[in-house]
């Protein structure tokens, strides 16, 4: 998340207003599961929770994200989806991999699959950690699955 400066006067503006219905959001995560019972419950109720938020995406963006976690739950059903800041989420041992962020999130122009630290995907000096998608076809599911893949090693 990042902070938005005034572009004259160069003066802090604080968070807008997508990052802190974000933030909203995760304390409401946090609350949430706190409140559940057993580990199978939780688990299962996150995953509820997944597809739930993925249903309310808007057209494109619902499509992107329900390929996106077909995928890393066919591919590595070792994560375990949660929802994060609002957004889908794929996590290893409580700690975030992989994440979907709709476009509609930022109202940025493309939605984006993102990893996290504990992913996997070093490569020399510096790697990619997000990508834009704008669709998802056969070939992105294939790249998908191998990044997804890589990341839980």
């Amino acid at each position: 998340m990042s902070s938005t400066k005034s572009g004259k006067s160069g003066t802090y503006e604080g968070f807008s207003a997508e990052e802190r219905a974000a933030m909203k959001e995760h304390a409401q995560e946090q609350k949430a599961a706190a409140r559940r019972g057993s580990q199978a419950d939780k688990a299962a109720q996150a995953e509820q929770d997944v597809l739930a938020k993925i249903a309310e995406m808007q057209d494109a963006d619902r499509v992107m994200a329900e390929r996106v976690h077909a995928v890393v739950t066919a591919t590595a059903p070792q994560l375990a989806p949660k929802l994060w800041y609002g957004m889908p989420a794929y996590a290893l041992d409580g700690k975030v991999v992989c994440f979907f962020q709709s476009a509609a999130k930022f109202k940025a122009r493309y939605a984006t699959l993102g990893f996290n630290d504990p992913a996997r995907l070093d490569e020399g000096s510096m790697w990619a950690t997000a990508f834009a998608l704008t669709g998802v076809t056969a070939e992105v599911e294939e790249q998908i699955a191998a990044l997804v893949k890589r990341a839980v090693g």
